[in-house]
């Protein structure tokens, strides 16, 4: 699966988490499988997708 570039980081809180790529409510639900995203876990509180390059940042 070919990665797309992403123009900026999707912002999420921590009432979002779990992060999962991508997104339950997204209208590419189906585009990949759907992977949890260990986003908190991370000291800048950023995790990119390894499907589709989307970047998740935590506010």
């Amino acid at each position: 699966m070919q990665k797309s570039p992403v123009s900026k980081p999707i912002v999420v809180k921590s009432a979002d988490l779990p992060i999962c790529c991508p997104p339950l409510h997204d209208a590419i639900w189906n585009a990949h499988p759907r992977v949890y995203l260990p986003i908190e876990d991370n000291p800048e509180h950023r995790a990119i997708c390894p499907y589709c390059g989307a970047i998740y940042q935590m506010q």
